[in-house]
């Protein structure tokens, strides 16, 4: 069994009784919620549902039936490093765990700040944040919000280095919105011990219009004056993709979550994580966002099996959608490439509000380079 100081792996719904159990993907333990929250019931999932596929963290919910609109119910997670960054992950299958064949929707709330909204699809929700832990111990709250009984199936939270992901600090946390490996098959996820973080990689589902080129040789970290603030596992950046056309660009694209009165102008920042795997000609290519240049200080040219890192320093505020686009420049003979990326939303972390930034393309970009 793998073992990793700090870790807390919690099986949502699993029977006081059963001591606990080591998730055989993992290899890391879980335990019942028991002595995490003293409300809501245990259901398994329909019997349907329950399949060889599916991890044993799925099988069991927690439900909070019976409250009405703005009911909180909160695990309270202790035995936390004040002023540290963690890494919390909630999961959610319903699975028809009651029944009713009725999918809720309903909020997660970060002790009293607004996490996310949970709309529940049929394949599940999974969400996460960064965020620095004020205290010696952390809630993670379902709030209800009038459309349908909130419930959870697994609940992580892992310590991260307060050096890692810098965006995240006392008064604003990063709320997960992809984090892809671009160069993954289907079925891949990259998570511990392969990320020592426990991070998931999940692979890109746009994936018929592009090679995928890789790697067995080590992809050294970036490292450059002690800006390892990442640490893409290996296994992500021992894969990328390039367009099957030479001459066509890499798009992808996310769209600007609605604003609402638990987030008003929500902010995003993300990393792209860059190694060449193929060193046969030169590889360089612009950037831009939203058709406009977001580097500032050239084109990227990745070195070779050595990690790259371009990420936005400050919250980017654009209208309706975001589009980062990769183009071959004139003197390249060898088509874009990206291993990786992550994309984030950013949340106020205190209870005092905070003044929206007005909104600009970004001109503050950090490069990390080994």
């Amino acid at each position: 069994m793998c073992v990793y100081t700090g870790f807390v792996s919690i099986d949502c719904g699993l029977p006081e009784n059963v001591v606990g159990y080591v998730d055989n993907g993992t290899e890391l333990r879980y335990v019942s919620d028991m002595g995490f929250i003293d409300t809501g019931t245990n259901h398994n999932l329909s019997a349907e549902y329950i399949k060889p596929s599916i991890g044993k963290i799925w099988h069991t919910v927690r439900s909070f039936a019976g409250g009405s609109v703005g009911a909180r119910s909160c695990y309270t997670v202790r035995s936390l490093v004040s002023g540290l960054k963690y890494l919390i992950r909630a999961g959610f299958i319903y699975g028809n765990y009651d029944g009713l064949n009725r999918l809720p929707v309903f909020d997660l709330h970060i002790g009293v700040n607004y996490w996310q909204t949970i709309n529940i699809s049929v394949a599940g929700v999974m969400a996460e944040i960064i965020t620095v832990v004020p205290g010696d111990s952390i809630q993670v709250c379902l709030v209800n919000t009038g459309s349908g009984t909130p419930f959870i199936s697994s609940l992580d939270v892992r310590p991260l280095e307060n050096k890692f992901y810098p965006h995240a600090d006392e008064s604003q946390g990063l709320v997960l919105v992809s984090r892809t490996n671009f160069g993954a098959s289907d079925t891949t996820f990259v998570r511990y011990p392969e990320d020592k973080f426990d991070r998931i990689w999940s692979p890109w589902s746009n994936s018929t219009i592009w090679s995928v080129i890789s790697t067995t040789e080590k992809v050294q970290k970036s490292a450059t004056n002690g800006n390892d603030t990442f640490e893409p596992p290996l296994p992500v950046m021992q894969t990328a993709i390039t367009p099957i056309n030479s001459s066509s660009p890499i798009d992808f694209t996310w769209d600007a979550q609605a604003s609402t009165t638990n987030n008003p102008n929500p902010g995003y920042v993300w990393m792209l994580y860059f190694a060449e795997l193929q060193p046969t000609g030169v590889r360089q290519f612009d950037i831009s966002l939203n058709g406009k240049p977001w580097l500032m200080n050239g084109s990227c040219t990745p070195n070779n099996l050595s990690t790259t890192i371009l990420y936005s320093t400050k919250p980017v505020y654009a209208s309706n959608q975001y589009n980062i686009s990769l183009d071959a420049t004139v003197n390249s003979t060898l088509p874009p490439i990206i291993n990786a990326a992550e994309i984030y939303s950013v949340i106020p972390t205190t209870s005092i509000a905070t003044t929206t930034q007005e909104g600009k393309l970004c001109t503050e970009c950090m490069w990390i380079v080994d």
